[in-house]
């Protein structure tokens, strides 16, 4: 499975949100997102989330995922687990911008999100069954 939750190239220069993607059909239910900035003006931000939801409609009060905030080019990788989520059937990405200083007050980011499915991480073994001479 794999999908842009902002499409590459994007460009944005007011808070808003992309749209839902159903997850339902991934069998691991592990990403690896990738964001990438491709062109940026001065004294601003970008802080870029990931939501879920289980029914389309309430998308909760926290993000499940939520990337370093970001204010040039380039690209920022994480991962995605949502195999403790299982009530996520759908996600998409939401953005906020912010500029301060003496120029024009209008943001610009030019930016793509993309996930990638990715093999699950491996469940934790219990201390007492890892043996000493493995």
């Amino acid at each position: 499975m794999e999908f842009d939750l902002v499409p590459p190239g994007t460009r944005v220069e007011a808070n808003g949100e992309g749209a839902p993607l159903d997850v339902t059909k991934s069998e691991t239910r592990t990403f690896f997102c990738t964001l990438e900035i491709t062109d940026t003006i001065e004294q601003q931000s970008l802080d870029l989330s990931i939501w879920g939801t289980e029914d389309g409609q309430n998308w909760g009060r926290k993000p499940i995922l939520k990337f370093p905030q970001r204010f040039y080019c380039g690209e920022t990788r994480m991962v995605l687990d949502l195999t403790l989520r299982p009530e996520v059937q759908a996600i998409r990405a939401k953005w906020e911008l912010n500029r301060w200083g003496r120029v024009a007050p209008t943001p610009m980011f030019l930016f793509g999100v993309h996930a990638r499915e990715i093999p699950a991480f491996p469940k934790q073994v219990p201390a007492e069954k890892i043996s000493a001479d493995a």
